[in-house]
């Protein structure tokens, strides 16, 4: 398992809101909705067999307009369809029991929805991998890849420039899997594979906020993501994001005179978070196929004989829930991979 970075999960894992989706938003076709809801069920008993810190503390999607009712319900019966369990329909009296200092006229409860310590659960994945004779060799990064009669000569650069010779490639490269699928051949633009990254900032509370939550709470569902939301870390600290901007350079820099745009986001429900300060936090960048304006785009987990690239699983666009769906994702490689 050759890994770019000096470490494991430094990338686009350690750069998202560590939430454990349910499955509401996607299609039930989709496989973002199988996996999440596969990925979601055993994601849970994982962390706590392997002691992963985590807490299923659940989540609202508050509509705070007429207009966004309509959305909400209409997230409950995709929801419901796709098979999610531990949905509640919520008026205002319901969610300022649950609540108090969020403001909505309807929500959807999903008590499903959690957090988990992304890095955590990657290093629990590595010493499962490791266990059963994988061998994971960071700072190596590929920088090339040739069909041969037997397989595939990856090129890896690290101390020393090197070759591998492999039955199987999975391509599993996050904001680079598009390059890496085209270096083995294939023609991303045609098959829709080229990715858009999709910058998304984070704010977090200042220290002496008086604003205080139990759970997540998320607006109904924007463009390019799922809104400026609220979520908790694993210490009960409070940040807002991300946002949705299309980019051309990944940088993570996040532009603190955003804070205001923040505020008011979150402002719609949450109005106690007027008086207080947010300071820039981190950011992350999605790496999206739907372009600016495009619809839904699902996963690409395909293995590419189809395409003239035998022994290549391409993962690509592997985007939220992508974190939640890890343990199913990984299921459905293994049984492309297998020869």
């Amino acid at each position: 398992m050759l890994e770019a970075e000096s470490g494991i999960a430094r990338g686009i894992t350690s750069r998202n809101s560590e939430v454990v989706h349910a499955g509401i938003y996607y299609p039930a076709s989709s496989a973002k909705t199988a996996l999440c809801i596969a990925g979601r069920r055993a994601l849970y008993p994982w962390c706590e067999a392997k002691r992963v810190p985590h807490r299923k503390l659940g989540k609202l999607i508050v509509a705070t307009t007429s207009a966004e009712v309509a959305v909400v319900e209409e997230l409950r019966a995709r929801a419901i369809a796709n098979g999610v369990e531990g949905l509640e329909l919520l008026d205002r009296a319901g969610i300022a029991r649950l609540e108090p200092e969020v403001e909505g006229i309807q929500a959807l409860h999903s008590r499903e929805t959690g957090i988990v310590d992304a890095h955590a659960f990657c290093l629990s994945l590595q010493t499962e991998a490791e266990a059963a004779g994988a061998i994971v060799l960071c700072g190596r990064r590929v920088v090339g890849l040739a069909r041969r009669s037997h397989g595939w000569r990856v090129e890896i650069e690290g101390e020393v420039r090197e070759a591998i010779d492999a039955g199987c490639v999975v391509d599993a490269a996050g904001l680079a899997s598009d390059a890496l699928a085209s270096w083995a051949g294939l023609d991303v633009d045609a098959l829709g594979w080229r990715l858009h990254p999709c910058k998304g900032d984070y704010f977090a509370l200042a220290a002496g906020s008086r604003v205080r939550l139990s759970r997540l709470v998320y607006p109904v569902p924007q463009q390019a993501g799922l809104g400026i939301h609220a979520t908790l870390d694993l210490a009960g600290r409070v940040r807002f994001g991300p946002d949705a901007e299309y980019v051309d350079e990944l940088e993570y820099r996040v532009d603190p005179a955003k804070a205001s745009v923040f505020r008011e986001a979150a402002r719609r429900y949450l109005p106690g978070l007027a008086g207080s300060e947010l300071v820039p936090d981190y950011a992350g960048i999605r790496p999206k196929l739907a372009g600016p304006g495009q619809g839904f785009r699902d996963f690409v987990i395909e293995e590419a004989s189809a395409h003239g690239a035998p022994g290549f699983v391409a993962c690509i666009g592997i985007e939220s829930p992508g974190l939640t769906a890890a343990l199913a994702i990984g299921e459905r490689v293994a049984a492309l991979a297998r020869p």
